[in-house]
């Protein structure tokens, strides 16, 4: 006889604790470590009126308070649950894609940390930090996806904004050939402590810093420090056209990507269906986007795109297939509501790429 749904999540939740916990680590255990927003997601559908009757911006991310949160949630109506945040998605699509992904991100010891910790667990992903034993709950972003495809995201940060230096697993991330970041922790105070931290470690120990600015928004908010980060401890970053307009201040996406280049190694520019542009000081090589059949939510697109080309990366692949790969996901996600995959991503690539 089969177990209830709710035990088998418990057993299997605290097998996973077991794992992570006996296992070693060598050099290069894992090909990426994410650190970033721990969040559960919870998607609904919405139409205009709503945004505007709840004096949302559309198609950005609002940081909200815990009563906030509570509001808008009693107004969604029936929404999809999944574990999220923007690092997170990234590294379950990393790993859904055959690497080898971790994640450093914090949590409370409550029902929705569980949930965060059990959705990663689900797809390979190691999530090695200690949930909080008090302070705030376990954050939460509610999503509302508009007949367009545009997500609009309300988040309660919660825990996330606890974040500091000393949750940063220093073997971990000596562990990892890649550390890559999400900009949206670059808000919290203790969290610019944690990534300088992070990158330093990573630097010392012959690893490369990748970055995703996250939100245009966020970009303006702290857009002295982002350029120092990007210029002093990033080697690849990876932003949407408005969002390297916004790094450098100017309407122009030829003076922005003259300026990246000389910011880091490797900069990847998004255009959604326009494709991507892949900047390597003077070069640019421009990816076309993948066909999409149908176009159902744009939630994740970036995350799992950075996803494909961090994978492509970190097994030597060229730029453009790095970029071709990070494409075929986004294409995935884009198609179905949620930002974990729903098809079996590492198929998908060997058939869109034959290799």
């Amino acid at each position: 006889m089969l177990a209830p749904a709710g035990v088998v999540r418990r057993r299997l939740f605290a097998g996973f604790l077991l794992i992570t916990k006996v296992l070693p680590m060598s050099q290069h255990d894992f090909e990426v470590t994410g650190i970033g927003n721990a969040i559960v997601d919870v998607i609904a559908h919405a139409d205009d009126q709503f945004l505007i009757d709840n004096q949302l911006q559309k198609g950005a991310m609002n940081l909200i308070d815990a009563d906030r949160a509570d509001h808008l949630y009693a107004k969604m109506g029936s929404a999809i649950q999944m574990s999220g945040g923007s690092a997170g998605n990234t590294m379950a699509g990393f790993a859904q894609l055959g690497g080898r992904a971790a994640y450093i991100g914090k949590v409370r010891d409550d029902a929705l940390g569980s949930a965060f910790r059990q959705g990663l667990a689900e797809v390979g992903v190691q999530f090695r930090s200690r949930p909080a034993a008090d302070g705030l709950s376990t954050a939460r972003s509610l999503i509302l996806v508009t007949p367009d495809a545009q997500r609009t995201m309300n988040t309660y940060l919660g825990a996330c904004v606890e974040l500091g230096p000393e949750d940063i697993d220093v073997d971990l991330i000596k562990a990892s050939k890649i550390i890559y970041l999400e900009g949206y922790l670059w808000d919290p105070p203790k969290a610019k402590e944690a990534f300088l931290k992070a990158a330093a470690v990573a630097h010392d120990a012959g690893r490369q810093v990748a970055l995703s600015l996250s939100d245009s928004f966020c970009v303006v908010r702290h857009r002295d420090s982002f350029r120092a980060l990007v210029r002093d401890h990033v080697d690849i970053l990876f932003a949407n056209e408005s969002e390297i307009l916004a790094l450098f201040e100017t309407d122009s996406l030829t003076a922005a990507l003259d300026a990246v280049g000389g910011h880091c190694d490797i900069a990847v520019v998004t255009s959604g269906a326009e494709g991507a542009i892949v900047v390597s000081g003077d070069e640019r090589q421009r990816v076309a986007a993948e066909p999409v059949t149908r176009l159902v939510d744009t939630t994740g697109a970036g995350d799992l795109f950075a996803a494909g080309f961090l994978f492509g990366h970190s097994r030597g692949r060229s730029r453009a297939d790095c970029a071709r790969i990070g494409a075929i996901a986004a294409a995935e996600i884009i198609g179905h509501y949620g930002a974990r995959p729903e098809a079996d991503l590492a198929a998908l690539v060997k058939q869109r790429m034959g290799n």
